[in-house]
């Protein structure tokens, strides 16, 4: 699970962008890295929330502290202060992405089923 993982000099680069640090108004959050690791979890595996860790607490906590924190932007000032250091290891390039030469669709008429050397030919 380590490699799911935030490291140091990430959360070095975030720690001060999240809410519910020491002196912040209102309740300050329990472990907010290992939170961050939680929704880090969970994008990196594509694990229904249901899925989540136990590692990482109650899924319908971590769950609901991702909302409150999607309504109120942090996940914007986090990425966009991450934004200057992309890490191109998880990088995923598929067909959804890109475009295919316009002859790589087929020939002339579109597609046609062609029958095999198979019975009913003679």
């Amino acid at each position: 699970m380590i490699r799911h993982r935030l490291t140091d000099e990430q959360w070095e680069r975030i720690e001060h962008l999240v809410p519910g640090k020491p002196g912040d108004p209102g309740r300050s959050g329990k472990d907010n890295r290992l939170f961050v690791d939680a929704v880090i979890w969970m994008a990196r595996t594509g694990t229904p929330w249901r899925d989540l860790s136990p590692f990482f607490g109650k899924w319908n906590s971590v769950w609901k502290r991702f909302r409150r924190w999607a309504k109120a932007g942090v996940w914007e000032r986090v990425l966009a202060a991450l934004a200057d250091d992309p890490d191109l290891e998880s990088l995923i390039i598929d067909g959804t992405i890109i475009r295919a030469h316009q002859h790589a669709a087929g020939g002339k008429g579109g597609f046609r089923n062609k029958r095999s050397g198979g019975r009913g030919e003679d």
